[in-house]
């Protein structure tokens, strides 16, 4: 599942310092009866945590459960508190934005998203997972591995093909010597322990969750593991547990050329903003035509064939970024002014020290959750054959995984999700999510049969829940504030749907509104995971 780094950058909380994370005189050590885990809260470093009167601290755990007296590691946690009266109080609410690898401890902001005041009733809880982000060890492995004057992605050639398995080889590598024994505790069941330890700390019998994109994969886990310990949980951008992540991954290429052939078709639909063709099918052909012009003279000297495909992406995740990357490659096309879609690319794929952070951990989550095939063979015949159809994103996604060839961390088996012990919960999604294809939210919702799935019918958005869509966020704020959900159908369809995610009007302003919600979606967005 191919993170899109520009909506999972991370966010360090700049002053949140490495505070104990409990007191040795009054906490059994670690491995001892009576042990606890706790945080010692004080004033965040984040200037727009610190406008909300949020807390910091962190949380230490095991890095190696199965031996709670080993080494540590650190959970960088914040917590923006309820402001409605005790007797109205709903408990704590964890959120996890995805990726894996996305930072979440800025996203205790999210609550004041949702709409008719029904998130003040609640705790709301960021928290950096394992490795991620201000949580310690960060994991970094080669910063400058996703930047410019990359191999074509297309392995036209065998020289092509082997030069991209050593590159994946070497990152793979240099994550080994980086990440020492922390990688064979990165799967997503480590994660959720560190949840109920979180859950412990915070002195909550219960949690609520608020899950994106991978987020729903940790929920779905946690709610399997832990069904006594759910209260209210929402999923919105959802995993199908029983394809991860070789086959989804597969599953992904072929949408994402959905997507993009959609988009191609707005396009055309606004020619008279972008000028780029009447059809789809003429746009399209202008993009490949770019592109094979751009592998022999990038633009900029930097925009190659990749980052055109990685700058095209963002628009088959979201509908946000519609006019951003239509104008940039408008600005190519009509002036070769390569400005725009260099910031685009910057602002996606940062190369400053530890920015591959995300990445990492995207990697350490998913080569160890599941054993991937470790035949070069499978992955290129598979990968060839799912080219033939979707060509756009097929070989940069396979480079993109090509790591978990050789991924130092052992795999595990991943746990079979089981939701019939679990309280009714809430499913989110677009009927043309790429990311999180809406079969795997139909497959949950058979999984589940308390769920109750909200469609955004025709959308290609991902995980796009409290970004401004009343028809949803309403139908969240009613379910945080009362547990009231849409009447479950007997039919294997949604339980309600939804107007998608609009796309933006080229003709009205640059310059959007923020009116109605609180925090900005292109704010949100950037701390959202892909999946």
């Amino acid at each position: 599942m191919r993170t899109l780094l520009a909506t999972a950058a991370t966010i360090v909380l700049a002053g949140c310092g490495a505070t104990a994370a409990y007191g040795a005189e009054a906490v059994p050590p670690r491995g001892k009866p009576g042990y606890k885990p706790a945080i010692a809260w004080r004033t965040c470093g984040d200037t727009a945590l610190q406008s909300r009167t949020a807390e910091c601290g962190f949380l230490t755990v095991p890095m190696d459960y199965a031996d709670p007296a080993g080494k540590t590691i650190k959970l960088a946690v914040s917590r923006i508190k309820h402001s409605v009266p005790d007797d109205k109080y709903q408990g704590v609410m964890l959120i996890n934005p995805g990726g894996p690898g996305a930072s979440g401890v800025n996203l205790s902001v999210l609550g004041e998203n949702v709409p008719n005041k029904a998130g003040a009733a609640y705790d709301w809880i960021g928290f950096d997972p394992r490795g991620v982000g201000s949580s310690q060890p960060k994991l970094s492995c080669d910063s400058k591995y996703q930047g410019y004057n990359r191999p074509a992605y297309l392995p036209s050639t065998p020289e092509l093909e082997r030069t991209w398995l050593k590159r994946a080889r070497d990152y793979a590598a240099a994550c080994a010597r980086s990440g020492g024994a922390l990688l064979d505790h990165l799967r997503t069941v480590d994660t959720v322990r560190d949840m109920e330890s979180l859950r412990t700390a915070l002195g909550a019998e219960q949690i609520n969750f608020y899950g994106y994109s991978y987020g729903t994969y940790i929920g779905q886990v946690y709610a399997t593991q832990y069904p006594q310990r759910v209260r209210r949980m929402v999923l919105d951008g959802v995993v199908n547990p029983e394809r991860i992540w070789y086959d989804s991954n597969l599953d992904q290429d072929i949408a994402f050329d959905r997507n993009i052939k959609i988009y191609f078709k707005w396009l055309a639909e606004h020619d008279e903003a972008y000028h780029l063709g009447k059809t789809g099918a003429k746009v399209e052909k202008l993009f490949y035509a770019e592109q094979a012009r751009l592998a022999k003279m990038p633009a900029g000297g930097v925009i190659g064939p990749d980052e055109l495909t990685d700058v095209f992406l963002q628009a088959g995740y979201y509908v946000f970024g519609w006019d951003s990357v239509g104008s940039a490659f408008s600005s190519w096309v009509k002036r070769k002014d390569p400005a725009p879609l260099q910031a685009l690319f910057d602002a996606s794929n940062p190369q400053a020290e530890g920015s591959d952070n995300g990445y990492a951990i995207y990697l350490g989550v998913q080569c160890t959750d599941k054993q991937w095939p470790q035949s070069w063979d499978k992955w290129r015949t598979d990968n060839w054959r799912v080219h033939k159809i979707a060509p756009f994103e097929t070989w940069g996604n396979a480079w993109y995984n090509a790591p978990c060839l050789t991924w130092a961390g052992k795999a595990g088996k991943p746990v079979r999700v089981d939701g019939r012990k679990v309280p009714p919960i809430l499913l989110i999604s677009e009927t043309l999510d790429a990311a999180t294809p809406f079969s795997g939210s139909l497959a949950v919702r058979k999984i589940f049969p308390r769920a109750a799935l909200i469609e955004g019918v025709g959308g290609t958005t991902h995980a796009g829940s409290l970004f401004g869509n009343a028809c949803i966020d309403n139908s969240v704020a009613d379910y945080l504030a009362t547990g009231e959900l849409p009447r479950r159908v007997k039919a294997n369809r949604a339980d309600k749907r939804c107007k998608a995610m609009q796309p933006p009007d080229p003709s009205a302003s640059k310059a959007e509104s923020a009116a109605s919600v609180n925090l900005s979606r292109m704010e949100l967005q950037k701390q959202i995971g892909a999946h």
